[in-house]
């Protein structure tokens, strides 16, 4: 399971980061608003954990422009601040829930579980094309190498995949993958593709998707 962790406070961040990872969690640690922006942008995660007060780009407004963007990915805000207007201003934006600091690791893992039961069903099977090998008990995709997926990415390479050669509506894609999600999109779809082009190249596999924003997907080689 993979988690974007945005907190500015080294130490805490460390701290979290380790107990993720501890837990089996794959982890990437932002400083900042802008570079959580831009890990959100080019990696699928299955849960975003984001502080408020954060340099560059503050929580709220990280949220507002992820949410924008169609990421529907489950979010827990962090923050020091435990007035109700921040609250309210976090589950306004977009945010799944809320921690307030100081908070117990376990309370935070277990949040963080809970967020994750949201994300998907998925099984351990395991789906061959060409040289591609996707794993379903640990979600990895396989070829050259081998990299870790989100729930969702794991969910739409599985469509691809056990539908090679055919066209996959994006329609079609909403409705298996995000069982029609308020707010999944043509966007979604689309951002999602380009994380998996991104992990084929990472793979060094020469298997391709196919198709355009709004259109029809196909995985070929």
């Amino acid at each position: 399971m993979k988690v974007l962790l945005a907190e500015d406070t080294r130490d805490l961040n460390r701290a979290v980061s380790v107990l993720l990872t501890r837990e089996g969690y794959e982890v990437d640690s932002a400083y900042d608003g802008i570079e959580a922006y831009d890990f959100a942008l080019k990696n699928g995660y299955d849960v975003i954990v984001l502080d408020i007060m954060m340099p560059g780009m503050d929580g709220i407004s990280l949220l507002k422009e992820l949410r924008n963007k169609k990421i529907m990915t489950p979010v827990m805000m962090l923050t020091a601040k435990a007035d109700v207007d921040d609250r309210v201003a976090g589950l306004d934006a977009g945010a799944d829930d809320y921690l307030p600091k100081p908070f117990a690791m376990k309370e935070l893992l277990a949040r963080v579980r809970a967020l994750i039961r949201r994300g998907g069903d998925y099984t351990s099977d395991v789906i061959k094309f060409a040289d591609l090998t996707l794993n379903g008990s640990d979600l990895t995709l396989s070829s050259g190498n081998t990299v870790r997926l989100s729930i969702k990415e794991y969910e739409l390479m599985r469509e691809l995949m056990a539908n090679a050669g055919a066209s996959l509506t994006t329609e079609s894609l909403i409705e298996r993958v995000w069982k029609n999600e308020e707010g999944a999109g043509e966007d979604t779809v689309w951002l999602y593709i380009a994380y998996l082009k991104n992990k084929l190249r990472a793979v060094a596999s020469p298997v391709a998707i196919l198709g355009e924003k709004g259109g029809s997907f196909t995985l070929y080689t």
